[in-house]
Order: C-alpha cells, then sequence, then structure tokens
C-alpha cells in the first residue's frame, strides 16, 4: 500500500516541475518561477508532513525520491564550482592592465568580509543576551548528548592545528587534489592557483606576447564553454529549490523548534538584523538596497534551501556580473573568498551566540568588555577556512569556543534546530559575499550603474 502513496507523491512533485517548465515556455521571469518552486516546496513538504508524520516509511521514502531533484540539483552546481573560479579568475587577471589592481581588489574584498563578519559577532552576542540565552535552560535528551561527545572527539582534529596553520593551508600543495574539492579549503586553494597563473600570463605577455596572445585565446574559449554550462545548470534552479524545500519541510523537527523556540527566534532576529546591515551599507554607498534584494533573491533562495555556500558559488557570481554589474574579476573573487572566510552567519553570529550562553556555566560574565572584545577578535581571525558547505558553522564554533577554553560539548544541545538555524545562516553568508562584490566593485569604480538600475538585467540577456 506505501508504494502508491509514494508514486502519487512523486507525481505530484512531476506535475509541479511540468507547472515550472510550461511557466518557462511562456517566458515568465526567472525570479517568479524561483518564487513559485519556493512556495510549492513549502506546502507540499507541509503537505507530506501532516498527511503521512515526521519519520514514516512513506515519507522517507517520498523524501529519499525528491533527493533525485533538489541534491541532484546540488550536485551539478557542485560540479561546475572549480572549473568556473580557476577558469573565471585566470581569464579576469589576464584582462587586468596592471597586477597592482588584483592587490587592492584582494584586499577590499577580505577586508569587507572580515569586518562584516565581526560586526555579526557583536550582533550574535547582542542578540543572545536581550534574549538571556543560557545552556542550562536546555533539556539535554541522547541526541543532544551523543551530538556533545561527537563535537568533543572533532574538537581533538581541530585543536591540532593552529591559526598559522590552517592559513597555510589555503596555500595548495596538490591543484589536482584541490580540484577535486577534498579538502575545506579547496575551494581557496584553487583560487590562489588560478591567480599565480593569471599573474604568470601577465609576464609572459610582455615577454613572449605571441605565446600570451595563444593561451589568452584558449582560456577565453574555455571560458565561454564553462559560462554556457552554468547557465544550462542554473536553468535547473526552481526545480532544485521545489525539491529542496519540500523535503527540508518535510522533516523540519516541529517539536525541536518549539522546545528551543527563544534560541531560534533569537538567532533569526540576529541573522535579519545582519541582513539589514547589508542593505543599509548598500545603501550608504549609493545605491537602491530594494533593487539589489530583488536581484539576489533567487541566491538567497537557492542558499535557504540548500544550506550551501559552496554550491551557490556559480549563482552567485552570475548575479553578481549580470544583474548586479559588478565587475567579472571582483564577482568570481568575493564569491570564491565569501565561501571560505568572512561568513557572517557560520563564523560570525553562531559562534558568538554560542559562547555567551556557554559563559554563565563556566562562572565568565558574558557582560564584560574584555570577554566581548577579546570574543569578537577571536572569531574574526577564525573565519579563516570554514568550509562554505554544511558543517562550517561547526567548525567554526569549535575553533571559537575552544580558543575561548569553554567546553564544546555544550553546542550540542542545538541538534534539533541545526537544520533550520543553518538555512538562514547560509542566506546571510552568501548575501554578505554579494555585498562584498557590490561594494567593492563600487570603491573601485568598477560598477556597471546601467546594469544595477535595469530591473530585467538577466531576463533581458536570455541567459535564464
Amino acid at each position: 500500500m506505501d508504494i502508491i502513496f509514494i508514486l502519487i507523491n512523486i507525481a505530484v512533485l512531476v506535475a509541479i516541475i511540468g507547472l515550472l517548465v510550461f511557466m518557462q515556455k511562456k517566458h515568465i521571469s526567472f525570479t517568479k518561477r524561483v518564487f513559485t518552486g519556493l512556495g510549492a516546496g513549502i506546502v507540499l513538504g507541509a503537505l507530506l508532513q501532516i498527511i503521512y508524520g515526521a519519520g514514516s516509511n512513506v515519507l522517507n521514502e517520498t523524501v529519499s525520491w525528491y533527493n533525485i531533484v533538489g541534491s541532484g540539483y546540488i550536485r551539478l552546481l557542485m560540479m561546475i564550482v572549480i572549473p568556473l573560479v580557476m577558469v573565471s579568475i585566470i581569464q579576469s587577471i589576464i584582462n587586468l592592465e596592471k597586477t597592482a589592481a588584483l592587490g587592492k581588489m584582494s584586499a577590499w574584498i577580505i577586508g569587507i568580509l572580515i569586518s562584516t563578519t565581526m560586526i555579526a559577532a557583536l550582533i550574535g552576542i547582542g542578540s543572545a543576551l536581550l534574549f538571556d540565552l543560557n545552556a542550562d535552560q536546555i533539556e539535554v535528551g541522547q541526541a543532544e548528548t551523543e551530538r556533545g561527545i561527537m563535537m568533543e572527539e572533532r574538537l581533538a582534529e581541530v585543536e591540532e592545528q593552529s591559526t598559522p596553520e590552517r592559513i597555510l593551508n589555503f596555500i595548495p600543495s596538490n591543484i589536482f587534489l584541490d580540484m577535486t574539492g577534498e579538502r575545506p579549503t579547496s575551494v581557496i586553494a584553487v583560487v590562489i592557483f588560478s591567480i599565480i597563473i593569471g599573474i604568470a600570463v601577465l609576464g609572459l605577455r610582455r615577454k613572449n606576447p605571441e605565446q600570451a596572445e595563444m593561451f589568452t585565446k584558449i582560456i577565453n574559449s574555455i571560458y565561454a564553454v564553462v559560462m554556457r554550462v552554468v547557465t544550462l545548470v542554473l536553468r535547473l534552479t526552481p526545480f532544485g529549490i521545489l525539491a529542496l524545500m519540500a523535503n527540508t519541510v518535510a522533516n523540519t523537527d516541529v517539536a525541536g523548534i518549539l522546545q528551543l523556540g527563544k534560541f531560534v527566534l533569537a538567532s533569526y532576529v540576529a541573522l535579519a538584523v545582519m541582513f539589514i546591515i547589508h542593505l543599509v551599507l548598500v545603501a550608504i554607498f549609493g545605491l537602491n538596497p530594494f533593487i539589489y534584494l530583488k536581484k539576489v533573491f533567487p541566491v538567497l533562495g537557492f542558499a535557504f534551501t540548500s544550506r550551501s555556500s559552496a554550491g551557490a558559488i556559480p549563482l552567485n557570481i552570475q548575479a553578481q556580473r549580470q544583474s548586479l554589474g559588478v565587475d567579472e574579476g571582483i564577482a568570481n573573487m568575493s564569491a570564491s573568498f565569501g565561501a571560505t572566510m568572512g561568513q557572517n552567519g557560520c563564523a560570525g553570529i553562531y559562534p558568538a551566540m554560542l559562547a555567551v550562553m556557554i559563559a554563565p556555566t563556566v562562572g565568565i560574565d558574558p557582560l564584560s568588555p574584555a570577554f566581548i572584545v577579546q570574543l569578537v577578535l577571536i572569531v574574526g581571525i577564525s573565519s579563516f577556512g570554514v568550509a562554505g558547505v554544511g558543517g562550517g558553522a561547526t567548525f567554526a564554533a569549535l575553533i571559537v569556543l575552544s580558543s575561548m577554553n569553554m567546553p564544546v560539548a555544550l553546542a550540542g544541545l542545538l541538534i534539533s534546530v541545526e537544520a533550520l538555524i543553518d538555512m538562514g545562516r547560509t542566506v546571510v553568508n552568501v548575501n554578505g559575499a554579494m555585498v562584498t562584490g557590490t561594494l567593492t566593485s563600487r570603491i573601485l569604480n568598477k560598477l556597471n550603474l546601467k546594469t544595477f538600475h535595469d530591473k530585467n538585467a538577466i531576463e533581458a540577456k536570455g541567459s535564464l
């Protein structure tokens, strides 16, 4: 009997996908299709949980089939991340007139990412204090205990590396290994390798312009093919978001949310405040935050459902370049750097809130200025190398809590709402990277204002 219900559920998903295909053929805008997929996914996921109940065999099997669309889409995005980052950065650098521009660009991008993460830490501290969060208030069950033990075991791995060693991991020793995405810092390693190749081509252009020109033509051709692949994959975004959202809502632990409701609320208040600060920064630099928000929504929708900053890199770059008018090189570097350092949600707000929650349990006054200053500085430094995939926030929390001499096991108390909060954190991470690219491009006078103010920039290009 279960198989019949599963087939019905699959048929419903296929029908909604058919609706999205119909909307595409009718040339309905990409943003509206993403909205439709997101909304339909929420409704479908809620109905599945209401009808079959959380943890039922029908629901679990249905989710497994839906994963073909949702997780399959994420895999396709991850597939093109490394080729896109490598070729696009090389292509951007060889089009620069001076290498000095590269250093200035990198400095602004990294500076904004780390600065906003430290601001995010302050917001996390404020939210935790405002809602009077305390680790002692949370009930400990078997799942929380097991998660705490796991975090203590993982801490041993983290403590083996100092901050200089973690930064050293950015430098590639085997670029072919990093092309597989094997390490948490693989994306940054590929970025560094690509920068070196680009600088080498600029040097070759002065000594042997013919060979440099031949290499440039090859890179431009490969770049055109890669971008075409990116476009083909991004066209699947409404379908991917539909399935991802349906699975997320269907598997949501409602009981856990109710139990930890105050922490969930405090987390989303902090994330919302940081998101507003992003928009304020956009406005301070003379840009309309509402136009910005409308253009980045499809990327944020994917970030929310996928919980993967790294997976959002292709969407991130595409939105910055074609919709916001950000300089190509800046868009490539801000999206790549933003996926592994300076993540405002995972590396800023989350570990800061945990530290404030845990501080009273070990006799530390979370209102102490010395504690706050130390925490903000540690958050800023430790935000280098946080993996842009699920689990990155846990890694950041381990580093911060261990650096503050706090017990890391207490962070396991939040396992039941981890996925729900991670969705919001990823949105803030990805938005921080896009804001960084936009502001850097504006500061360096490389922002195409005509494209930024064109409300239909992406659709006008016919890319999606």
